[in-house]
């Protein structure tokens, strides 16, 4: 008995010496990170730089690494649904702007709360007679969505059942028809919506709601492939989360992005730039 206590005590005082070792061998110190290439002003491809991707969800999460002393690369990986492959393989470690999606539990955790929020918001021509403040009060009016459109799956099923929604390509498409007419209402992003009817001229010409219709959240997701995941950067994420709403950060990344990405649309890029297609 004498023999396991010194043997215990030894292993014990050999631990000891180690300082740092169980955290240091759970601490991630280089997430690469992908998402939406095409959602100013949340994410989309730089075109200065076309295999990393900038915007508000890049400059707080860049913001949100520096604290916890961890680099981040986000590059870009393709269409949204190749950059969810790549993070469920886990060739990549995490997504940055991951709707929340039930189907995915089993590949990905999202960091709660998300990082930021995507104020939906019903857009309609200046001059409309449309009435809403919530969302039966569009039961009856043609609206338009994108078919890249995020909605939370609680709206998304209500909208399949309640409203008459024609589905385009992409957000360019269906605010080319709400112009013309062909729809009453558009349901579309705060900010993308802002950003796209003035990348097309239109800003003149539309309005939006100020009530949103629906509130989608954009996660952090870490992929149960990651190296990096692990308890410690999970809580660590989940408590900056918490923090950032109070910050200001999170309004003033926005502000910044929707700026830049304007004054992007101003100059001639090295390869054509879109409207967002959210």
């Amino acid at each position: 008995m004498d023999l396991h206590r010194r043997l215990g005590f030894s292993l014990m005082l050999w631990f000891s010496l180690l300082p740092g070792l169980s955290v240091a061998a759970g601490k991630c110190e280089r997430l690469v990170v992908t998402g939406s290439p095409d959602a100013p002003p949340y994410l989309w491809q730089d075109p200065q730089n076309p295999k990393q991707l900038i915007g508000a969800s890049a400059d707080l999460l860049q913001q949100v690494a520096k604290d916890l002393g961890i680099k981040v690369e986000l590059l870009y990986a393709g269409k949204r649904a190749q950059a969810l492959d790549e993070v469920r393989s886990g060739r990549m470690d995490m997504l940055a702007d991951a709707p929340l999606a039930f189907n995915e539990l089993e590949n990905l955790d999202y960091i709660h709360p998300p990082l930021l929020e995507n104020d939906y918001l019903v857009w309609t021509r200046k001059g409309s007679t449309l009435v809403y403040s919530e969302a039966k009060d569009l039961q009856g009016h043609q609206g338009g969505l994108s078919e890249k459109s995020r909605m939370t799956q609680a709206f998304s099923t209500f909208a399949e059942k309640q409203l008459t929604l024609t589905r385009t390509a992409n957000l360019t498409q269906a605010l080319q028809k709400l112009l013309l007419g062909e729809v009453e209402y558009v349901l579309a992003g705060r900010y993308s919506g802002m950003a796209a009817a003035q990348a097309l001229g239109m800003a003149n010409d539309l309005l939006a709601f100020e009530q949103p219709i629906d509130r989608p959240g954009l996660f952090l997701a870490l992929s149960h492939n990651s190296a990096c995941n692990d308890p410690w950067l999970r809580g660590q994420l989940a408590k900056k989360m918490t923090e950032l709403p109070a910050s200001g950060l999170t309004e003033a990344a926005l502000q910044r992005n929707i700026e830049r990405w304007k004054a992007q649309q101003q100059q001639p890029p090295q390869q054509p730039v879109s409207a967002p297609k959210q």
